[in-house]
């Protein structure tokens, strides 16, 4: 049997997968429901855990719409009003954008280090690997009481996550697929999200290209800079 990773580097993992110490990248993301489908291009920066931006390229229509992250601060801006809107941290597990993804999704404002207790729950059959059970603190504010975490036998890579409500109910299940090396990193490509609590919706996020470790400037994470954006 493969021995099992530690919990605080696990954890700690999750939580830097997609940032390390600045991120550059460019994700489509594809929703569909019983009675439509939507499709969108984006471009996104990260640095640090408090500081992300993206901006839709496509479609068209929606060029140009961009939400900023700075600190716990949240906005989005909406080019076909020429509004910036500040988005309360009420509203951090809100819908992004119309889409089932929430704006903590995107912009990955809680942590799975500090926000959760986690243990290691043992083995995974489907999919194969180590489960563990990460628990809300008491005090934290936020939509999930748990989420459960299979990551692969070298607890590098996460293949599943289960998010139960806090009624304890399974509201959804994320998918990490594809395991593609970009830049200086392994990540799953693929993000796949299915709503128990919404049924027929689903949700994907295919990663197209990622540079981390990269060079992005302080200023690039401004309201000026978000309203440049169109």
């Amino acid at each position: 049997m493969p021995v099992a990773p530690e919990v605080a580097a696990v954890t700690h993992r999750l939580d830097d997968l997609y940032r390390s110490s600045a991120s550059i990248g460019k994700v489509e993301m594809i929703s569909k429901t019983d009675t439509q489908s939507r499709h969108l291009k984006l471009r996104m920066w990260t640095k640090g855990t408090d500081r992300a931006l993206i901006i839709i390229d496509e479609p068209a229509r929606e060029a140009g719409t961009a939400t900023l992250k700075v600190g716990h601060n949240l906005w989005n801006w909406l080019p076909k009003i020429a509004r910036t809107i500040r988005v309360p941290p009420s509203m951090m597990l809100a819908s992004w954008m119309g889409t089932d993804f929430t704006n903590d999704d995107l912009v990955k404002e809680s942590s799975t280090e500090h926000d959760f207790a986690t243990v290691l729950a043992g083995r995974s059959a489907n999919p194969a690997g180590w489960l563990f059970r990460a628990v809300v603190r008491p005090g934290v504010v936020g939509r999930w009481q748990k989420v459960e975490w299979v990551v692969d036998d070298a607890g590098e890579l996460p293949l599943l996550a289960r998010y139960y409500d806090r009624r304890g109910r399974l509201a959804r299940t994320m998918r990490f697929l594809d395991p593609t090396t970009m830049g200086t990193r392994r990540i799953p490509a693929r993000m796949v999200l299915e709503s128990t609590d919404q049924p027929g919706h689903r949700m994907e996020l295919r990663f197209l290209a990622m540079q981390f470790d990269a060079e992005v400037a302080d200023d690039a994470f401004s309201l000026s800079q978000l309203e440049r954006s169109r």
